[in-house]
């Protein structure tokens, strides 16, 4: 079987529709598009994207905000047909990546006490819990977790990334995906996980 091609990327404000429509797909609608738009354009939001060469659309997205020292990780979602894959710890990985490369010491989220598969990726990238908001979605009344990773500035926190990426890589790999990242708005570069 050959490789289809994931693009990680930080988007644009002509995506905005196809955010949406992943917003509504994986979230409900938690995120409008004027929301969108404000978050893109902020200088304190950061945004990934993987995209998908053979549909041509984004397939994931996550976010995180810079708050001082912390990034406070909004979203994490990946389209349902293609959860299970490793795309969500692609992400994952790329917003602490992104994080640590800003200088930022640790990581917060929210999650549904219910969503044991996010959990157990949290976990797995060191996220512990730190307490348990009620009532904290407004559509449903379900109860968050509050999850923490703290030392992102130490030095063993870049030996787990390397670790990670090498997981990550292999796993793309055995789901037969292939990674080009995009940096910035220009440099492209391809990292082929086949081995």
């Amino acid at each position: 079987m050959s490789s289809l091609l994931v693009k990680l990327h930080t988007p644009q404000l002509t995506h905005l529709d196809e955010l949406v429509a992943l917003d509504q797909c994986c979230l409900g609608g938690l995120w409008t598009k004027d929301g969108y738009q404000r978050e893109l354009m902020s200088p304190n939001s950061h945004f990934w994207v993987l995209s998908s060469d053979s549909t041509q659309t984004i397939i994931g997205c996550g976010c995180f905000w810079e708050i001082l020292e912390e990034a406070h990780i909004t979203l994490l979602m990946i389209a349902p047909e293609y959860q299970g894959q490793g795309l969500g710890q692609l992400l994952l990985y790329s917003l602490l990546r992104d994080a640590l490369s800003r200088n930022l010491e640790r990581a917060t989220l929210e999650v549904r006490v219910s969503n044991q598969p996010a959990l157990s990726l949290y976990q797995k990238f060191g996220f512990e819990v730190a307490g348990q908001r009620k009532g904290y979605y407004q559509q449903t009344g379900e109860d968050a977790l509050v999850l923490w990773r703290r030392g992102l500035h130490y030095p063993q926190f870049q030996q787990e990334l390397s670790i990670w990426q090498q997981q990550i890589n292999d796993r793309l790999t055995a789901n037969h995906w292939q990674l080009s990242m995009v940096e910035g708005k220009s440099k492209q570069t391809t990292v082929k996980s086949e081995q």
